[in-house]
C-alpha cells in the first residue's frame, strides 16, 4: 500500500535515456561476472555511449599539410613532434606505433599540435614506456587514436601527464595502462572516448598545485578501471575509481556510460565546486556510483543509476558493519552561496535509482575539519578559509570560523527521484535499501569544538537537508543521526525530521 503523497507515472523514462538515444549509439549485452560476485556490467536497456565497441573511425588519408607518422619506424612520432613547429597536425598511419624502448621515452607536444589516428592506429607502450603524451604545451588535440599498455606510476597518468591546459581528447581509446589513463588540465574536453581497464583511474582530474577550471567529460564509456585494485594494496588510500576529481571548479559530466569499475564510478574529492552531473548511465560499479566529498555546489539530475555497490555493500555487511554505504554518497559536501557557482546547493533530482545496494547517504564526520589530524585531505582547508592554521582555539570556537573550518553537508535538496529496490535481484535483506542522514559522535582531537552530538544534530535538523516529492518502491528504510537509528517511512515523515513530504511509498518487495 502507499503512504500519502502524489503518484508518479512509473513508465516515465528519465531524460538520460532520451539524450543518450539521441546520440545514435546502440547497446549491447555482456556476460555477467558471476565468479566475482559483481552484478553484470552488460549494457542497460537504454541506448548508451558504446565507445569501446564502436569507436568512430579516423581519417583514412592524411589531411592536407599533415605530417605522416610511420608505425614501422620506432620513435617516429616523438622525433617528428620534436622537429616540427607548433600547431602541426600529425596523421598516424594504421598499425602499432612505438616509442624508443626507454621508460621515459614519450611524446612532447608543442602548442596547438593535433594528433589524428587513421583506422587501426595504436600507440603502444609495450609495458615499457611510462608516459605517452607529456609536457606543458597548451591546446593539444588527440583524436581517433588508441593509447595502450603504458606503465605510469600510481597517481600519475599516461596522456597529458603534466596536466597541461586546453587539451581535447575525442574518439580515443585509452586502455590497459597502469596508473591513470588521463590526467587533466583547465578547459580540458574529453568526448566520445573509451577509458577502459586502466590500472588506477580512467582519468585523474588533478592538477598539481592548482585547481582545474572548466572541465567537460561528455559521451564517454568509462569501464573496468582500477584493475590493480589499489584500495586493497593501500587500504584507505581513496585513490581509485572510474574518474577521480580533485579541486575541479566548474565541470560538466554528461551523457557518459560509467560501468563495471572496481570502486566508485565517479568520485569528486576535495574542494570541487560547481558540478553538473547529468544524463549519465552509472551502473554495476563495485562501489558507489557517485561520491561527492568535501566539495560544494552541484546539480545531479536525469541520471540512470542501477546495480551499483553490490560488491562493497555486501562485503561491509558480511563483516558486520552497519554503516549505510550508499550509491550516491555525499560526504562533508554541500551548497554554499558564498562560493560562486551555477547553483547554491546540491540538488539531486529526476534520477532513476534501481536495484542498488542502498540509496543516498548524507554524512558528516564530526572529527574532520581544517587543522584536525582526522582530516584525510592533509594540509587542505575549506574554500572559505585559506589559512589552515587559523582553525585553532580560541578562534575556531566562535563565528565565523566555527562554521567555515568545516566542510558541511548542508543545503542538499533531493526530490523527484524514483527509488526502486527488488531485494530478490540484489540478494540482500535489511542491510540494503537505506537512505541516511547522519554523523558520528565527535571525540577527536581533544581541542575540537565539535564534540558530542553537535554535528549529528546539525546535519539532521539544522542544515537544510531535504528529501521531498520522491517515489519509492520496495522495502526502504531510513537511517537518521547514527547507524543504529532506523526509521520506517511514517517515522521518517513525522516530527522532528519531516522528510519526504509529498513523496509516495509503494511498500512491495520488488518492482
Amino acid at each position: 500500500m502507499g503512504v500519502k503523497g502524489r503518484h508518479w507515472a512509473l513508465s516515465a523514462a528519465p531524460l538520460a535515456v532520451v539524450l543518450l538515444a539521441a546520440t545514435g549509439c546502440t547497446s549491447t549485452s555482456d556476460s555477467p561476472a558471476e565468479s566475482t560476485g559483481r552484478p553484470s556490467s552488460g549494457a542497460p536497456s537504454a541506448s548508451v555511449a558504446r565507445m569501446c565497441a564502436n569507436p568512430a573511425a579516423g581519417p583514412t588519408k592524411a589531411p592536407a599539410g599533415a605530417v605522416t607518422v610511420d608505425p614501422a619506424v620506432v620513435g617516429d612520432l616523438a622525433a617528428k613532434t620534436k622537429s616540427s613547429p607548433p600547431h602541426t597536425t600529425f596523421w598516424l598511419r594504421p598499425g602499432k606505433h612505438r616509442l624508443e624502448p626507454d621508460r621515459y621515452a614519450q611524446v612532447m607536444p608543442k602548442k596547438g599540435n593535433r594528433y589524428l589516428g587513421a583506422p587501426g592506429a595504436v600507440l603502444d607502450g609495450r609495458k615499457t614506456n611510462q608516459y605517452a603524451f607529456s609536457g606543458t604545451a597548451r591546446d593539444v588535440t588527440i583524436r581517433h587514436l588508441t593509447v595502450q599498455r603504458f606503465v605510469a606510476p600510481n597517481n600519475e597518468g599516461v596522456v597529458n601527464h603534466d596536466m597541461a591546459d586546453g587539451w581535447v581528447i575525442e574518439h580515443a581509446k585509452i586502455q590497459y595502462n597502469s596508473g591513470a589513463g588521463l590526467m587533466a588540465g583547465a578547459r580540458q574536453r574529453v568526448r566520445a572516448s573509451c577509458l577502459r581497464a586502466n590500472g588506477q583511474y580512467g582519468m585523474n582530474a588533478y592538477k598539481a598545485g592548482d585547481s582545474i577550471k572548466g572541465l567537460v567529460v561528455e559521451g564517454n564509456e568509462i569501464v573496468g578501471n582500477n584493475t590493480d585494485d589499489w584500495e586493497r594494496r593501500k587500504p584507505g588510500c581513496g585513490c581509485t575509481g572510474g574518474i577521480k576529481f580533485w579541486a575541479v571548479n566548474e565541470a560538466d559530466i554528461r551523457g557518459n556510460w560509467v560501468h563495471g569499475n572496481r570502486g566508485a564510478g565517479l568520485w569528486a574529492d576535495n574542494n570541487n565546486n560547481d558540478f553538473r552531473i547529468e544524463n549519465n548511465v552509472l551502473e554495476a560499479n563495485d562501489g558507489a556510483a557517485l561520491m561527492y566529498e568535501t566539495s560544494y555546489n552541484a546539480v545531479i539530475r536525469n541520471n540512470t543509476i542501477r546495480r551499483n555497490n553490490w560488491v562493497e555493500g555486501r562485503r561491509s555487511a558480511k563483516r558486520g558493519d552497519d554503516f549505510p554505504y550508499a550509491t550516491v554518497y555525499v560526504s562533508e559536501a554541500g551548497g554554499e552561496p558564498r562560493i560562486r557557482a551555477r547553483t547554491s546547493k546540491i540538488e539531486i533530482y529526476r534520477n532513476l535509482m534501481e536495484n542498488n545496494w542502498s540509496g543516498i547517504t548524507l554524512w558528516e564526520n564530526a572529527d574532520r575539519f581544517c587543522n584536525s589530524p582526522a582530516n584525510t585531505s592533509t594540509g587542505y582547508c575549506t574554500l572559505l578559509v585559506k589559512d589552515t592554521d587559523r582553525c585553532a582555539r580560541p578562534a575556531i570556537t566562535t563565528a565565523p570560523l566555527y562554521g567555515d573550518c568545516r566542510w558541511k553537508t548542508q543545503r542538499v535538496d533531493i526530490h523527484d527521484n524514483r527509488f526502486v529496490l527488488d531485494t530478490s535481484v540484489v540478494k540482500c535483506g535489511a542491510e540494503c535499501g537505506r537512505m541516511a542522514v547522519l554523523a558520528n559522535y565527535g571525540t577527536y582531537p581533544k581541542w575540537s569544538p565539535y564534540k558530542g552530538k553537535r554535528v549529528a544534530e546539525a546535519i539532521t535538523l539544522k542544515q537544510h537537508n531535504r528529501w521531498h516529492d520522491n517515489f519509492y518502491r520496495g522495502p526502504w528504510s531510513f537511517v537518521v543521526g547514527d547507524p543504529g537509528r532506523k526509521l520506517d517511512p511514517a517515522q521518517w515523515q513525522s516530527a522532528p525530521y519531516r522528510q519526504d513530504a509529498d513523496s509516495v511509498f509503494d511498500l512491495v518487495a520488488g518492482d
